[in-house]
């Protein structure tokens, strides 16, 4: 089965749009060096499945060799489709790199991102070309930005659509609870409320869109979902003044799907709220994020009445029944798009909660939903930032900065300390009923495979 996913993957990463490399010949170089031109019109010419011509070639990169080669011939092995003969090429790469991996290119690229990185200075030259022709505007993302990441670039691969191809929801319709008949009790839907606006988003509405740009709360928040490593995060769009109009560019790394800011076209990492491809790239620029509920509805609608909720008039045509989209991917622990490493102390889907307190990328720490169950008063620090996680009769997590206050158990709805005081849970801040108040922390969940390949020195919790 690993293999099937694996294969159905790789039809969706090629598409018919490679075929128009067959018959490419590379133009005149433009801005590339004669080398780079020249290597990247040879590497293209891989795929017309001349056989005589990339003997040659083959022959040329072996008299030439560099190690920077290996991840292009793997993209080529890549998008060939099995309609090449991969003999020559795989021989080559067996006989430079020592490795036995034959024609399973995923095995390939797992040990390539186990190695130190070694891309050669045209190697986002080289992306932008191959990709153009499925979408011409995958070659800004990389044409002359090879120095312009924070990110390896040769584990950026393309997640078989166009830019915003999964198209994302901008400023939705929403209804009233009382409109959304179209819910059932026991539906997952992402919970998001600021400054006392309360929205809902399902599960099974986002599944088919994986981002919604709303106003919420009166500020301006990009909701991402990327559901191939399980995680919604609520990103405030504006940063040092600055509103940031991003979309779905297309392309993953790490199982992760990348955004893209429409001004530069610089590619953003979805985990870390941040630019890490173009010319954004270093200037400090980070989202803050919001709190993100993941519960049922019935439960939302309960404490929030008053909620607003995504409409089933999208715009677009799609079935939006509960379980529907990625149901084949949620139902197993498998992988649709290959990671350098997975961590066995978790299964590869298994929610973790991330709580993004301040400092929490110098000591990140993951707690397993399904030991918040077990427990539902829990407490720890971040980076000296103490925290208390409550969790409800649903599983919906909530928390909470706790100073040194020490919580026991949850009584009707409330979560007693150790002086048995009584303390109201509510979206914005834990409250006692002597005028205290313990401001709420962001976090949001996701699957454990992700946050690992994100963080692989991360605490866990299970």
């Amino acid at each position: 089965m690993k293999k099937i996913f694996q294969y159905f993957a790789l039809l969706l990463l090629v598409g018919s749009s490679f075929s128009a490399l067959a018959q490419y010949r590379a133009p005149k170089p433009v801005n590339y060096s004669a080398v780079a031109t020249e290597d990247i019109e040879s590497m293209l010419s891989l795929l017309g499945g001349d056989n005589k011509l990339n003997e040659r070639t083959l022959q040329k990169f072996e008299e030439n060799w560099t190690d920077g080669y290996i991840p292009m011939l793997l993209d080529v092995m890549y998008a060939s489709r099995g309609q090449i003969n991969l003999r020559p090429i795989i021989k080559l790469l067996e006989d430079k790199t020592g490795k036995k991996y034959g024609a399973d290119v995923f095995s390939w690229l797992e040990w390539l991102w186990n190695q130190e990185e070694n891309i050669l200075p045209y190697y986002g030259d080289w992306m932008a070309t191959i990709h153009k022709y499925t979408d011409t505007k995958f070659e800004k993302y990389f044409k002359g930005r090879t120095d312009q990441s924070s990110i390896r670039l040769d584990e950026v691969r393309w997640g078989g659509v166009v830019q915003d191809g999964i198209p994302p929801l901008r400023q939705p319709e929403m209804w009233t609870a009382e409109e959304a008949s179209y819910l059932e009790d026991d539906n997952v839907v992402f919970g998001v409320s600021i400054n006392g606006d309360h929205r809902a988003y399902p599960k099974r509405i986002l599944a088919w869109h994986e981002m919604f740009v709303d106003e919420i709360g009166g500020e301006s928040i990009c909701g991402v979902y990327c559901t191939l490593c399980g995680t919604v995060i609520a990103y405030n769009t504006e940063f040092e003044g600055k509103n940031y109009n991003l979309g779905t560019s297309g392309f993953l790394y790490r199982s992760n799907k990348l955004m893209y800011d429409q001004a530069t076209q610089s590619l953003w990492n979805t985990i870390e709220g941040k630019p890490v491809i173009g010319p954004l790239v270093d200037k400090g620029i980070e989202l803050s994020s919001h709190s993100v509920v993941t519960t049922t509805w019935g439960e939302w609608k309960k404490l929030h009445p008053d909620t607003k909720v995504l409409s089933l008039y999208t715009g677009h045509k799609r079935d939006y029944g509960e379980g529907v989209a990625y149901n084949s991917y949620f139902s197993t622990d498998r992988l649709m798009f290959n990671v350098p490493k997975t961590d066995i102390r978790l299964p590869n889907k298994a929610e973790v909660l991330i709580i993004r307190a301040e400092g929490y990328q110098e000591d990140p720490l993951a707690i397993s939903a399904s030991f918040l169950n077990g427990k539902r008063v829990y407490q720890n620090q971040i980076a000296g930032q103490k925290f208390v996680v409550i969790t409800d009769k649903s599983g919906a997590n909530r928390v909470f900065a706790s100073e040194d206050i020490k919580f026991k158990k949850i009584v009707d709805g409330k979560v007693k300390d150790k002086d048995d005081i009584l303390w109201t849970v509510s979206e914005e801040e834990l409250s006692s009923p002597d005028g205290r108040v313990l401001k709420r922390l962001p976090y949001h969940r996701m699957f454990w495979f992700a946050w690992y390949n994100t963080y692989p020195e991360s605490r866990l919790v299970r």
